[in-house]
């Protein structure tokens, strides 16, 4: 038996969200926004909070700062349930922050890398790997240490028998330099959203990137907003699913994360992979129906609720 379902590698920082804006930011002016809200940020991290409150055994690895924002997070986490043993404190930074400015179903970020920017696979203590059956990677961009070490990091992970799963969220400069030929084959879940796929593989559409990853992928879930999801299996066959729609949505940041931590939840289990897809369309529905990225996941009976009263699904957990 393993200690942990999942450990999640990755970025750690806070989100300050400014809601209802009066109009779009403009140099020299300022805009009132209505609402704000200070809270756990990081899509790695909003994974791994939401996968906890799922009810799977997770932890994270991630740096932080000996600060305010580093206690905010720390303490976040735990109170999500994810085990906070592995985190690496550090004097030699401060804890990330963006800045969200959120307007309806999208949003402009302002990101202060620190201690995100600071940890390679150097950092992880390697027995990690023998107690989790599964390691989540995100935002491979925004970390240079993990991007440059995620080749070594997931043939570890594959060499102690343990499962994966890669979403690298958008690439803040906008180089896309990412080898999916050398890295998908190491990847048990592909789990980018169809624009971001469309950068990676520099393709014109979404039938052209699936045709240019198909050689390398193990599963690939394509994530498409309320589009619903693509599942794409290594042997070529596909299966779409659409979207739960909200008609009432609060805010959609930490929707792709959540229907990762839904689609792993199930995968974990050893679920079918149609099972685990609709499962993460599921989660990443249920939550729009709150602020920020952990809102709607307060407990497994607002969980079950929300499905219930909101998407006419019954789920049990």
């Amino acid at each position: 038996m393993k200690k942990f379902d999942v450990i999640a590698i990755g970025e750690l920082n806070v989100d300050l969200i400014l809601n209802n804006i009066d109009g779009q930011p403009e140099i020299g002016k300022e805009k009132f926004a209505k609402d704000m809200i200070m809270t756990l940020g990081s899509s790695t991290a909003i994974f791994a909070a939401n996968t906890a409150s799922l009810g799977t055994k997770t932890a994270f690895v991630g740096m932080i700062g000996k600060d305010n924002f580093g206690k905010l997070v720390k303490d976040s986490l735990k109170a999500k349930g994810v085990d906070t043993s592995l985190l690496i404190e550090t004097d030699k930074g401060a804890t990330g922050a963006t800045i969200v400015l959120n307007y309806n179903e999208d949003r402009a970020n302002v990101t202060y890398q620190g201690t995100m920017d600071m940890m390679s696979f150097a950092d992880i203590d390697k027995a990690v790997f023998d107690e989790t059956k599964h390691i989540h990677i995100s935002s491979v961009f925004m970390q240079s240490g993990i991007k440059r070490d995620l080749i070594d990091i997931l043939k570890f992970a594959q060499s102690k028998g343990v499962t994966t799963s890669l979403d690298t969220q958008w690439d803040p400069v906008e180089a896309w330099d990412f080898d999916y030929a050398k890295i998908l084959p190491l990847v048990s879940v592909f789990m980018p959203n169809e624009k971001e796929l469309l950068f990676i593989t520099r393709s014109a559409n979404l039938e052209e990137a699936i045709n240019k990853i198909k050689p390398y992928i193990n599963l690939c879930v394509i994530k498409r907003g309320n589009q619903g999801s693509l599942l794409v299996a290594g042997d070529g066959t596909s299966h779409n699913k659409e979207a739960f729609l909200n008609t009432n949505v609060v805010d959609a940041i930490g929707a792709g994360d959540s229907f990762n931590a839904g689609f792993i939840n199930q995968f974990v289990q050893g679920k079918a992979a149609a099972e685990c897809q609709a499962f993460g369309n599921l989660t990443g529905a249920i939550n729009t129906t709150a602020a920020g990225g952990t809102g709607a996941f307060i407990s497994k009976e607002n969980i079950v609720k929300t499905a219930k009263e909101v998407f006419g699904q019954t789920i049990l957990l």
